[in-house]
């Protein structure tokens, strides 16, 4: 595995940290992973739905 190093928000890392305190996730490193995963996958789904004539949707909140 390769470490990665990255610049995150405090709010954002403060809600992480609450996801691994309520045991979502056994710790930050996890939780970031889960989401790098997440990330993947929606881009393959985006990637699908291009192919069929969607355009892609970059704004999320």
């Amino acid at each position: 595995m390769e470490r990665v190093t990255l610049r995150i928000p405090e709010q954002q890392i403060e809600e992480v940290e609450e996801m691994v305190e309520t045991g979502e996730f056994p710790n930050r490193s996890e939780a970031i992973r889960a989401a790098v995963r997440d990330l993947i996958n929606e881009h393959g789904d985006e990637e699908r739905s291009r192919e069929r004539g969607r355009k892609r949707s970059w704004a999320k909140v």
